[in-house]
């Protein structure tokens, strides 16, 4: 089996802190990382290296998610790059109809996944790793499958008084 420490994944994400979190996630499993603010500066970075895979914003500045696909899939030596799309706007109005011409695609042409935003870690790995068909070099694993209303309880149940104190004082002033 290859190893993640042998594959390319270039990161397409308009927002900094949502860029440098997913470039985080995938360097902390082993993969090489690249990144691109935007669908253009991703199309120049992959005319001079294609990447193994990369994960795709769809709502850019200068060429959207929706149009690199369509110009990747245009050319021969990019058709087959496999994309995973990142986005927050899989359910409103401001993709809709990028969704829309996503799901046009023939089977062969649309993205590989789609995840929503927010993304965790081990969901954003697990999914690399699967489609690469690669193990990460260090394990993700989930501390507890709960729900977030889960994970929630059992944090405020495992809180000292203090801190929980110091939570409704921090609340209250929102």
């Amino acid at each position: 089996m290859v190893n993640a420490s042998e594959k390319k994944i270039l990161v397409v994400d308009d927002e900094p802190d949502v860029r440098n979190f997913l470039t985080t996630c995938i360097q902390d499993a082993g993969f090489i990382v690249d990144s691109a603010i935007d669908g253009q500066d991703a199309l120049e970075k992959i005319e001079k290296e294609v990447p193994d895979l990369m994960t795709l914003d769809m709502v850019m500045p200068r060429k959207s998610g929706i149009e690199l696909i369509r110009t990747l899939r245009k050319n021969d030596k990019w058709s087959k790059l496999p994309v995973i799309v990142i986005t927050a706007h899989a359910r409103n109005e401001f993709a809709s109809e990028d969704i829309k011409g996503f799901n046009a695609f023939t089977s062969g042409l649309k993205p590989r996944r789609t995840i929503e935003k927010p993304v965790t870690p081990e969901v954003l790995v697990n999914t690399i790793c699967d489609i690469l068909d690669v193990e990460p070099e260090v394990k993700t694993t989930v501390t507890d499958g709960g729900s977030d209303e889960e994970k929630l309880l059992k944090m405020i149940k495992e809180s000292d008084s203090d801190t929980l104190k110091q939570i409704k004082d921090f609340v209250g002033k929102l």
